[in-house]
């Protein structure tokens, strides 16, 4: 008797025939039930056979269609994640990543775009160039870039545009040296104009001038009137202490407060001459500035108040130059050693700090150019230079008209002793490599004109080794001949630029001894008004 399975007669299904309506459905067979309710155990994997066993043989073998995509399923692992999870997963990771590409280059843009509003440009410095044209050498100074900087009080502060803080960074690309050279504030000095001022307020006259006599329509009026300021800085450092000035720059003090926190503050091992005590107003606020000898560490707060500091100081404002170079120094090494230029959220806080509170003629290239020279800059090749630090004491204070001033030790307006110290010890990087010997022979009948040009030509830091007279007196126009074929170029541009004439090979007389020299120069008749001039 055969069983019977939901009161219908067995179907002869065998192992590997599944056709429950929730089940696979092998392609190919065609035998189906009524319903899966008359089949309650329709689903289940094995069929007994008539006799009542398991019927265990397996059915033929039918190859399936394969289809494209179409998989059989695995077995469920719990510890590895769906298709759905690893889907999640990767959307994530790209949504940060987006998220992190787009922060970035907001940041990389918006410093940007702020570094080329305050980075505008104008300046010109050779020698910040590799392999420098001669051609492009303006005169002596032109193988270092200098660059002036100029601290201001800025908007809410008494005297505003008053220039306190007076440096010019002095850079040699070539040995990798630089110098911070201080001007005092008080120095008296005389404009183009004939009038006399103390040097921090050249700025600000020239600028209110420029306002008063530009009509308020005009376009950039504000500019125009800041670029005149800055124009007659430059003019009076030239002419008075004796080097071009290739770029400028000016901060106020919230600009400066703000850029040392940025950075994290700065450290500063504070010798036994410069620690300070001085109760102090800064931002209408009473202010306690103690430092300490030792290493010390400096917020953007204490580094201002240290900077401004000079009246419980010995040397007044000579000291205060001091400490003025001190921090800036370790300003430099901290933005170095923080990468601050490989950062873009710092360069990005740096420009926010910066904002309206610095005006420049650098361009971002020079910027980082000049990063690039300073990132193989030891700070002890950084080295500190005033002009009444002993035994360099060229300046002497004085009282004119009830007004306190600081003037050169030579007399009032009598530049030429500083300017011999600054030129020598700021030497032209091309005149330094070189160190071209020269020889200055006297080919007038004017006594001592070779002697005359030779302190000139000495205080530009040139190697003078040989001053005689010429065999004969008759030249009228200076000679200049370069024994070594150009091989020394920058020092032979220079010379030729000083001496308006072109070089040649052949000494004009062979009688003439020049020894070892370099470049021999048979003075005319024409450089004695030169030097009067």
């Amino acid at each position: 008797m055969q069983r019977t399975i939901g009161g219908q007669q067995p179907t002869g299904r065998r192992i590997g025939d599944f056709k429950a309506a929730d089940g696979f459905h092998p392609v190919g067979h065609r035998t189906h039930h009524s319903s899966t309710a008359a089949v309650p155990n329709a689903g289940t994997r094995h069929s007994r056979h008539a006799s009542g066993g398991v019927k265990l043989d397996m059915p033929e073998s039918r190859p399936m269609k394969q289809r494209r995509f179409r998989f059989l399923p695995r077995p469920y692992n719990p510890f590895k994640p769906s298709n759905w999870t690893k889907k999640r997963f990767f959307r994530t990771c790209g949504a940060l990543t987006v998220l992190v590409m787009l922060v970035g280059g907001f940041l990389v843009g918006n410093a940007y775009f702020k570094t080329k509003k305050i980075f505008k440009g104008g300046g010109n410095a050779a020698a910040l160039q590799e392999g420098v044209d001669p051609s492009k050498l303006r005169g002596e100074g032109d193988g270092r870039v200098n660059l002036l900087l100029l601290g201001r009080g800025g908007v809410g502060h008494e005297g505003a545009d008053l220039t306190d803080t007076i440096l010019v960074a002095s850079i040699d690309p070539i040995q990798k040296e630089a110098a911070l050279l201080s001007i005092p504030r008080d120095l008296y000095v005389r404009s183009s104009g004939g009038g006399y001022s103390k040097i921090n307020a050249v700025f600000v006259n020239a600028k209110n001038k420029s306002l008063a006599t530009t009509s308020r329509s005009t376009p950039n009026r504000d500019q125009q009137a800041t670029d005149a300021g800055f124009k007659a800085v430059e003019d009076i450092i030239q002419s008075k202490i004796g080097i071009p000035i290739h770029y400028h720059a000016m901060v106020d003090f919230e600009g400066f407060k703000k850029a040392i926190d940025t950075v994290g503050g700065v450290d500063v091992n504070v010798a036994a001459a410069n620690t300070v005590y001085e109760l102090m107003r800064i931002d209408g606020r009473r202010y306690v500035l103690d430092v300490k000898q030792g290493q010390q560490h400096f917020d953007g707060m204490k580094a201002l108040a240290y900077s401004r500091s000079r009246y419980t100081s010995v040397r007044g404002d000579f000291d205060r130059s001091e400490r003025q170079r001190v921090i800036l120094v370790a300003l430099k090494n901290k933005i170095f050693s923080a990468g601050t230029f490989g950062n873009p959220a710092k360069i990005n806080a740096l420009m926010n700090d910066f904002g309206n509170h610095i005006q420049t003629n650098l361009s971002t290239g020079e910027v980082t150019r000049l990063y690039d020279i300073g990132k193989g800059m030891d700070s002890n090749k950084i080295a500190s230079v005033g002009l009444a630090d002993p035994p360099n004491n060229y300046l002497v204070t004085d009282n004119i008209g009830g007004l306190s001033v600081v003037v050169p030790r030579a007399g009032i307006d009598n530049f030429k002793e500083i300017q011999n110290f600054v030129r020598n010890r700021l030497r032209d990087s091309f005149l330094a490599s070189e160190n071209a010997s020269i020889a200055i022979l006297n080919g007038t009948e004017t006594a001592g004109l070779a002697t005359k040009t030779a302190e000139d030509l000495r205080s530009y830091g040139y190697n003078v080794t040989q001053i005689a007279d010429a065999p004969t007196k008759n030249y009228q126009q200076t000679t200049l001949i370069d024994l070594r074929n150009g091989t020394k170029k920058y020092t032979k541009r220079y010379l030729e630029n000083r001496f308006k004439t072109t070089s040649s090979g052949n000494l004009p007389d062979a009688s003439i001894s020049p020894g070892s020299a370099d470049f021999v120069i048979i003075l005319g008749q024409n450089e004695q008004a030169r030097l009067q001039n």
